[in-house]
């Protein structure tokens, strides 16, 4: 993720291709280390496209990814062949689980006594 962000960085200061060493340069100045290998991954990937239509494909395949996980998404109903209404599905309920904080009175102290 470093990686990428540096390369967002230089993209975003009007460096349109960055280099490696760019790449470098805005890692050490952080402190953070800076992996060869990822970095010319990155670069090998991202070589003659734009960084807007790379965003731009990123965000669609998101749009896909479910948000909540393990809901099933429920269609609107729709009228039938004969004109009766379809029966609407009520979804479930679910249940939360409260878990209990463990009790602290049984050690014969308080944090803050």
């Amino acid at each position: 993720m470093k990686v990428i962000a540096a390369y967002l960085l230089a993209v975003l200061s009007g460096n349109t291709c960055p280099s490696t060493d760019d790449l470098k340069d805005i890692l050490g100045s952080v402190g953070a280390e800076a992996d060869d290998d990822r970095i010319n991954l990155l670069l090998s990937q991202v070589k003659g496209k734009d960084i807007s239509e790379l965003i731009a494909a990123g965000r669609e395949k998101l749009a896909s990814v479910p948000a909540r996980g393990g809901g099933v998404a429920v269609a609107a109903p729709t009228s039938g062949a004969g004109g009766a209404p379809a029966a609407a599905a009520e979804p479930k309920k679910e249940e939360k689980v409260e878990e209990k904080e463990e009790s602290d009175d049984d050690m014969g102290f308080s944090l803050f006594d």
